[in-house]
């Protein structure tokens, strides 16, 4: 079937078969690795995009689903190329990420928080990335990272879409 995605900021139309996940599409057909295959079930969140703005598995979603709408992955939130995002800075600033593998997913459901909250509580960053699962930093520090991107985003006046060259929430 042929598909029509925004996958950020980039128009792309891509044949798939109607089964075929988001996550395999992203992967295979657009070759965007930064989004992560853990579990495919939708428990651990290494697979964390956005769609339309909200956190969303990947992997539970048909690539078909996705037929016009606006897509974000990892790798469109960088500025320019050699950039960080100002979550992604905050996330190797902090020590909030170790081995890696659930990082992706982790500043996409960050910049879905942040998109909306420009000051969130402890419990509301918790609560946000409560889906994504890390077995390596105790969640301490990815807390940490995300306060602090909050903070640097809040003394530049600018939510995380446009502090990364996205449309306001």
């Amino acid at each position: 079937m042929k598909t029509e995605l925004t996958v950020n900021g980039r128009a792309v139309t891509v044949d798939v078969e109607p089964r075929m996940t988001l996550l395999d599409c992203l992967r295979d057909e657009l070759d965007l690795k930064g989004t992560h295959a853990g579990c495919e079930h939708g428990v651990c969140g290494a697979c964390t995009v956005m769609v339309d703005g909200r956190a969303v598995r990947s992997c539970l979603m048909l690539a078909v689903q996705g037929d016009g709408l606006d897509i974000r992955t990892i790798e469109g939130f960088a500025p320019d190329a050699g950039e960080l995002s100002v979550v992604q800075d905050a996330f190797c600033e902090t020590h909030g990420l170790q081995c890696g593998y659930c990082t992706p997913g982790m500043i996409v459901a960050a910049h879905a928080l942040l998109s909306h909250n420009d000051e969130p509580s402890d419990e509301e960053i918790r609560d946000a990335i409560s889906g994504n699962i890390c077995r390596c930093t105790g969640y301490g520090q990815i807390v940490e990272a995300i306060r602090l991107a909050a903070e640097r985003m809040r003394q530049s006046n600018t939510r995380a879409f446009e502090a990364e060259g996205g449309e306001s929430a």
